[in-house]
């Protein structure tokens, strides 16, 4: 019992000590990673049949740093599709997507 009543006044008196922390942070501009790595060259394998449509390989970013994307063969998801690739418009980048 006088364990329990000693721990709880410990505990109590602490908490009294203990201060009330306030921290505000301003932020200028925001985070934009490097610019990506150049091209990687590679070779483009022969296609698996007939249809099929290569989508060349890029970098995209992933976290603070780029991971580089192989190239591959694909099927369009509609007729008359084409792959348009990743870009950056000013500091914003777009994915890659199938367009008419």
């Amino acid at each position: 019992m006088k364990t329990k009543l000693l721990a709880l006044t410990l505990f109590a008196g602490s908490s009294m000590f203990a201060g009330t922390h306030i921290s505000i942070g301003f932020g200028v501009g925001g985070y934009y990673p490097a610019p990506p790595p150049p091209r990687v060259v590679a070779y483009v394998p022969r296609s698996p049949g007939f249809g099929y449509v290569w989508v060349p390989g890029y970098w995209y970013p992933h976290g603070r740093r780029y991971e580089w994307r192989a190239g591959f063969w694909s099927r369009p998801p509609y007729r008359g599709a084409h792959w348009v690739g990743p870009r950056y418009e000013g500091r914003r980048y777009i994915n890659g997507y199938w367009r008419r």
